[in-house]
């Protein structure tokens, strides 16, 4: 199957779980996640859950975050230019949803990609190489591209792994080098 393919097809298997069912994975997905070697970092960017796509919930991992007193970044998507940037997220940033949808902060101090650590990644569907689908548009590769290269980058999925290797992968995507469901941590080795 293609990537649009398999878009249509992970956009209507997650549309399908109820919302009890997201919140209950997301709660297992972010319990998983304390099995990783990932704690020791200091700068965490997590997106903000867009509630209407059933996208992963990511309060318990912002809870995880604060409980361990890391510094979280969010992002705010230009769609002129098809960057994102990045803020520090503190008691004082307030978040508006924009015409997507999509929560942001309107406001805060400015973290450089060059900072970020760890980057946790909405996808809708991944295979076993690490390829990852999300929306379509670009913005988590061209952000991803400008990290440092020892950033971790760690998919998040209700759903496993797809077993056939995505045909139409470009030199652009950036690949994942975990990504966790409810019941697994998949790991991928970097070429």
């Amino acid at each position: 199957m293609s990537k649009a393919e398999l878009r249509a097809l992970y956009k209507s298997k997650r549309q399908s779980l109820s919302e009890e069912a997201c919140d209950a994975l997301s709660l297992d997905i972010s319990n998983k996640l304390l099995e990783l070697p990932i704690w020791d970092k200091s700068f965490y960017h997590i997106f903000l859950t867009i509630e209407e796509q059933k996208e992963i919930q990511t309060e318990y991992i912002l809870n995880i975050l604060s409980g361990k007193d890391k510094n979280i970044v969010i992002s705010k998507s230009d769609f002129n230019t098809g960057l994102m940037h990045h803020v520090l997220l503190t008691d004082a940033t307030t978040i508006k949803k924009n015409r997507y949808n999509i929560p942001e902060p309107t406001d805060g101090i400015p973290i450089p990609d060059t900072s970020i650590d760890v980057v946790f990644i909405p996808l809708l569907a991944f295979d076993l190489k690490g390829n990852r689908i999300g929306y379509g548009k670009g913005f988590y590769d061209r952000f991803l591209s400008k990290c440092k290269s020892n950033t971790i980058k760690i998919g998040l999925s209700f759903f496993e792994a797809e077993d056939t290797v995505f045909s139409d992968v470009y030199d652009s995507d950036i690949p994942l080098n975990y990504c966790v469901t409810s019941k697994n941590i998949y790991t991928f080795p970097q070429e």
